[in-house]
C-alpha cells in the first residue's frame, strides 16, 4: 500500500493586524485629511467655548434670578411673619383690653346704677310729694272757688270773675282774699243806683262788713286743711308710682350693663379664638420649613 500526504495550503488571506498596523492609520500622511482634522477640531474647540460662554451668561441670570426669588421668598416670610405676629399681639391686646373693659362696665357700671337708683328714688320721692302737694292745692281752690261762690250771694253780682281771684297763694290765706272781694264790691255795688234793690251781698257788706271778713276766714281755712289732707292722701300713691319709675329705669340699665358685659365678652373670645388660629397656622408654616 502507498501512502499519500496531502499538503495543508491556506486558502483565505489572514487579516490579523499587528501592533503596528493598530497605532496607525491610511490617513495620517494624507494632507487632505489632516485638514479636515484641524478644521473640525478647531470649529468643534470653537463650538464648545461659544457654548461654554453661553452656559456662563446663562448661569450667571439664573443665580441672579434664584437670588432675586430667594430674597422675595425671605422678604415675603418676613413680611407674612411680622404681619401674623403684629395680628396676633393685636388680637391679644384688644382681648385683653376689652376683658379689662368687660370687667369695668361690670363692676363700675353696677355701682353707678345703684348710686342712681338711689338718688332717682330720692328724686322720685320730691316729684311725687310735688304731685300730691299740686293735687291738693287744686282740690283747695276748687274748694275755695265754691265756697266765695255761696257766700252770701257773691257769686251772683255782675263782673265778679271769682276763678281769677283765687291763686295757688290766696286760695288758703283770707288777708289775700279780702282785698279782692272788697275790689269786687266796690266794682259792683257802687254802680248801683241810690234807691234801688241791691243783691244780698252789697247789703251784707253795708250792714256788717265782719261778716264778710269771717266767711272769707272760714272759707281759706277750710280749704287749707282740704288741701292739706287731699296732699297727705295722695302722695303716698304718687311717691310709690314714681319710685316704681325709677327702679323700672334702673332696671333697664342694668339689663343695658349686662347686654354689654355679654357681647363684650363675645368679642374678647373671638379675638382669642383668632389669636389661637393665627398662632397655630404660623407654627405649622415654622415646622414645614423647617422640614
Amino acid at each position: 500500500n502507498k501512502q499519500y500526504i496531502t499538503p495543508q495550503t491556506p486558502t483565505t488571506t489572514s487579516r490579523v493586524l499587528n501592533e503596528c498596523d493598530i497605532n496607525t492609520s491610511i490617513y495620517d500622511n494624507n494632507e487632505d485629511m489632516k485638514s479636515v482634522k484641524e478644521n473640525f477640531d478647531r470649529q468643534t474647540s470653537q463650538r464648545l467655548d461659544e457654548y461654554e460662554e453661553r452656559m456662563i451668561d446663562k448661569r450667571k441670570k439664573c443665580k441672579e434670578q434664584r437670588d432675586k426669588d430667594i430674597q422675595k421668598i425671605i422678604l415675603k416670610d418676613k413680611m407674612e411673619k411680622s404681619l401674623a405676629q403684629k395680628m396676633e399681639k393685636g388680637c391679644l391686646r384688644c382681648g385683653f383690653g376689652l376683658g379689662g373693659v368687660a370687667a369695668g362696665v361690670g363692676i363700675f357700671g353696677a355701682i353707678a346704677v345703684n348710686e342712681w337708683t338711689k338718688a332717682a328714688i330720692e328724686i322720685a320721692k320730691g316729684i311725687g310729694m310735688n304731685k300730691a302737694t299740686s293735687a291738693g292745692v287744686a282740690k283747695g281752690i276748687e274748694a275755695t272757688i265754691d265756697g266765695l261762690k255761696g257766700m252770701l250771694g257773691f257769686g251772683n253780682l255782675r263782673g265778679v270773675d271769682i276763678p281769677a281771684m283765687v291763686t295757688e297763694k290766696s286760695f288758703n290765706d283770707a288777708n289775700l282774699l279780702v282785698p279782692s272781694i272788697q275790689k269786687a264790691y266796690y266794682n259792683s255795688c257802687s254802680q248801683i243806683p241810690t234807691g234801688s234793690a241791691k243783691p244780698p251781698f252789697c247789703g251784707a257788706v253795708e250792714t256788717n262788713m265782719q261778716i264778710v271778713f269771717s266767711s272769707a276766714h272760714s272759707i281759706a281755712m277750710e280749704s287749707g286743711e282740704l288741701a292739706t289732707k287731699t296732699t297727705a292722701t295722695l302722695s303716698p300713691q304718687f311717691i310709690s308710682d314714681e319710685i316704681t319709675l325709677a327702679k323700672t329705669a334702673s332696671t333697664n340699665l342694668y339689663n343695658v350693663i349686662t347686654y354689654s358685659v355679654i357681647v363684650i365678652i363675645l368679642i374678647v373670645l373671638v379675638m382669642l379664638i383668632i389669636y389661637l388660629v393665627l398662632r397655630y397656622r404660623r407654627k405649622n408654616k415654622m415646622k414645614k420649613k423647617l422640614q
